[in-house]
């Protein structure tokens, strides 16, 4: 059975969810197959300045942080509080290519790597739409700098995060992170949409998987 993460590299409430992710992988290891998602949460079609969304931001990360215990680090909020100020110019696209990149090469740290990317944004402040944003992890991830260069420019990767896209469309999702059980090819489980706990996505968890071993019986 695949635990189905959907989630987007630039969703502060994502970055929030990323340590209850790594302690369900870990706790239902050998059992679920956790298989990462890209939302696509941000694709302008004209690249818009991090101050379209800053003021939101102001006010939304300070909940964030209360509700998950996670922290936002002050390379990231000076983007934040200072817009005008910023080169920034949100875009889903490059961190989805570079996870395709990782679910190609590496698969079974694809959950790691997605929780990198959003400390790398979100705590070292690193903007994910440049090429640069990327190469301290390359080695920790097993990929060479020239591969992994050469596919994040390439459409035989960029179509993989349109891929990714599309499906997280067509599983109806809308918001992150949603977290669903697929139980088999048409049969699907929502376990959490939004921040939620790690002890209530584990009962959750808990519960779906006892049913699905009654049913079976």
């Amino acid at each position: 059975m695949t635990l189905i993460y959907c989630y987007d590299a630039w969703c502060g409430w994502c970055y929030g969810f990323s340590p209850v992710m790594r302690e369900i992988e870990a706790t239902f290891a050998g059992r679920l197959q956790v298989e990462v998602l890209s939302g696509g949460m941000i694709l302008p079609e004209t690249p818009q300045p991090i101050g379209a969304t800053a003021g939101y931001i102001q006010k939304a990360y300070k909940t964030v942080e209360e509700y998950t215990g996670i922290k936002f680090g002050e390379d990231y909020l000076w983007h934040i509080f200072n817009p005008e100020q910023s080169d920034w110019f949100p875009d889903s696209r490059k961190a989805a290519i570079a996870l395709s990149i990782i679910k190609t090469y590496n698969p079974d740290k694809a959950l790691a790597f997605a929780s990198d990317l959003q400390h790398a944004l979100h705590a070292e402040g690193r903007d994910l739409t440049d090429d640069e944003a990327y190469r301290h992890l390359l080695p920790i991830y097993g990929v060479d700098a020239e591969t992994f260069y050469h596919d994040l420019h390439s459409e035989a990767f960029a179509e993989k995060a349109n891929y990714d896209f599309a499906l997280v469309k067509q599983l109806q999702v809308n918001s992150f992170p949603t977290l669903l059980l697929q139980a088999s090819p048409s049969k699907f489980y929502l376990v959490a949409k939004g921040y939620t706990p790690y002890e209530t996505v584990k009962e959750r968890l808990d519960n779906i998987l006892r049913e699905l071993d009654s049913e079976a019986q």
